[in-house]
């Protein structure tokens, strides 16, 4: 069986990871497939973990560590900050590797491979992109830019063509969310669709003089005093915007002494009480701020009201089954984990991926490895 999956042409950005005297990662050129065995020339593999058969080697990981740090933006000042950092990314990255080979695998029992007349389509359309006029030019930027050869890239192609299909067929297609689902989800989680509640305030405010070495407890007076002055004449019939332009030290003063709508949940918890206590058109006592003395007026309230079903029932949709699928999905890797054959050659390689347990749970998204 054949998939006819595309893949979307990948950009051959040259990125540079490089510290002198850091003994700089990269791909080692190789030939032939995936075994030392099968190598007809250059370097041979040193193997650092076999997964059902499948082996992992030393190129395997040095290339996944630099597309972690690539990936991460990460541009070491120190040859003690590269190894800290790789220290700290080797656990993930070699998870990673195990976790690929697995579906990649699977991928193979379900019949999917990478064709030859795919891969040339495939190398054909990245030539043609990126303006390359020979398959030289083509391996050569190959090379320089993501330190691959051509089998290099193939095989990594048809690993992601793998692990995408055994994710549609194993994984997306078991994964079903019905509308009734999601209505329940929305009610029992209407709190997440509802519209913050909002204020709507008007003030004035009366600052207090300060000087550089003391508080002034009389010019704390004189304002409390204003400020008392400024409510009595509102509610003595007065504008409250007309006495807010007069006599109020606030920028607001230029609107009437107009604010909001507010987020309630901004707002400090002395404004939320003296709010709280308010009815649309009540105004405040005068309370201390750490400018003076302020009076509000509340000029309109909306309460935390739920968004209708319909306007958030597609949001509802992707989220709930982007959260079911990531379960099936770590549940559909703890599977192939238990059953499969791990035999490690290095024993700190071993313990970094034994090290990473507690956080796979949460499986990468296939195609970040």
């Amino acid at each position: 069986m054949q998939t006819s999956k595309r893949v979307p042409c990948l950009a051959l950005a040259v990125v540079l990871l490089a510290v002198a005297g850091a003994g700089t990662v990269h791909a080692q050129a190789r030939l032939g497939g995936d075994t030392p065995e099968s190598a007809t020339g250059i370097v041979l593999q040193r193997i650092l973990a076999r997964v059902n058969g499948d082996i992992i080697t030393q190129t395997d990981l040095e290339n996944r560590q630099v597309a972690m740090l690539r990936q991460e933006s990460f541009a070491p000042t120190s040859e003690a900050a590269l190894r800290r950092k790789l220290v700290e990314v080797t656990p993930r990255v070699i998870s990673n590797a195990v976790d690929e080979l697995l579906l990649v695998q699977r991928g193979r029992v379900l019949g999917y491979y990478l064709s030859d007349e795919q891969f040339a389509e495939m190398v054909a359309n990245i030539k043609e992109e990126n303006g390359f006029d020979s398959d030289e030019d083509f391996r050569e930027a190959l090379l320089q830019a993501e330190g691959m050869t051509i089998t290099d890239f193939r095989r990594s192609m048809e690993h992601r063509i793998l692990v995408n299909q055994v994710q549609q067929i194993e994984i997306v297609r078991k994964v079903m969310l019905t509308e009734t689902e999601a209505r329940e989800y929305y009610d029992a989680n209407l709190d997440q669709y509802a519209e913050v509640p909002t204020v709507t305030l008007r003030e004035i405010l009366i600052a207090v003089p300060t000087t550089s070495d003391s508080f002034s407890v009389a010019g704390d007076d004189l304002a409390r005093a204003a400020a008392e002055e400024a409510r009595q004449r509102v509610i003595d019939g007065e504008d409250f915007s007309v006495v807010a332009i007069s006599v109020s030290d606030a920028p607001s003063k230029a609107n009437g002494g107009l604010i909001g709508p507010l987020d309630y949940a901004i707002l400090s918890e002395t404004v939320q009480q003296v709010i709280d206590g308010l009815e649309v058109g009540g105004i405040s006592a005068p309370i201390r701020t750490p400018g003076g003395f302020q009076v509000l007026l509340l000029e309109a309230r909306t309460e935390a009201t739920p968004l209708p079903f319909d306007e958030v029932k597609n949001s509802i949709m992707d989220s709930v089954f982007n959260d079911r699928r990531w379960e099936e999905f770590t549940r559909y890797l703890e599977e192939l984990r238990s059953e499969a054959v791990i035999e490690w050659k290095d024993e700190d390689l071993r313990r970094a991926y034994e090290r990473y347990e507690p956080e796979r749970t949460s499986p990468p998204r296939p195609g970040n490895n």
